[in-house]
Parts: structure tokens; C-alpha cells; sequence
């Protein structure tokens, strides 16, 4: 039986560790995209972040939050400010060791949700 990128990347201790680096030390430091982020709970949006990309990756418990369209309604998200995510992202998961293939298929899912957060 083939693993689920969720367990191939470490599972949800992997996956913590992914999303604080993510937000600590590539999102919040990007001044293209930070600004986002000036008036949210970091702590909770590090949680949430966390279940809703274990959930993405094939994960065991069931994402409840608000829908991706709701989430990020009125912040006018534009195209360069996704790709720049995405890119964060990208770089979170290398850092950790995730090989490119398995990279390339967590981003593919992430791409399934760009027309639901843009322009919003």
C-alpha cells in the first residue's frame, strides 16, 4: 500500500515544523506578502495552517474550518502575492528534506485552491 504524501513528508510533527518555518522565517519576513498577516493570532493560524495542510497532504483528521473563499475574503490576494506563497512553501518543505516529486504533488494540490483565495 502506498504511503499518503502526509506520511512520506513525517506526519504531523514534520508537517508543525514545515509551517513555523514557513511563517517564521519566510512569510513573515517577506515584506511583499506580511503585511497579510499584521493583524492575525499567529499562534492560531500556525495551528490551523498546520491541520489544514496534514489534511491537504492526505492526512488522517478532517479540516473544519472556514472555506478557502471565506478565509480570504476582502484581502484582494493577487496573483504575484500567491506565486510568492507558493514559493514559501516550496522552500519550507525543501528545507525540510521533502525530495522534489513529493514537492511537486503537495504544490499541484495548493494550485487546486488559487482561484478560491485570489481576488477574494
Amino acid at each position: 500500500m502506498e504511503q499518503t504524501l502526509y506520511e512520506k513528508v513525517g506526519g504531523e510533527e514534520a508537517i508543525t515544523k514545515v509551517v513555523n518555518y514557513f511563517y517564521q522565517e519566510l512569510v513573515l519576513k517577506d515584506e511583499t506578502v506580511n503585511h497579510f498577516f499584521t493583524h492575525t493570532d499567529m499562534k492560531k493560524q500556525i495551528s490551523h495552517q498546520t491541520k489544514f495542510i496534514g489534511f491537504a497532504l492526505g492526512g488522517p483528521k478532517q479540516y473544519s474550518g472556514k472555506s478557502m473563499a471565506k478565509a480570504h475574503e476582502g484581502m484582494n490576494i493577487q496573483p504575484h502575492h500567491f506565486d510568492t506563497i507558493v514559493k514559501h512553501l516550496h522552500d519550507a518543505l525543501a528545507h525540510f528534506g521533502v525530495n522534489e516529486t513529493d514537492i511537486d504533488r503537495a504544490l499541484s494540490r495548493v494550485a487546486t485552491l488559487r482561484d478560491d483565495i485570489m481576488y477574494k
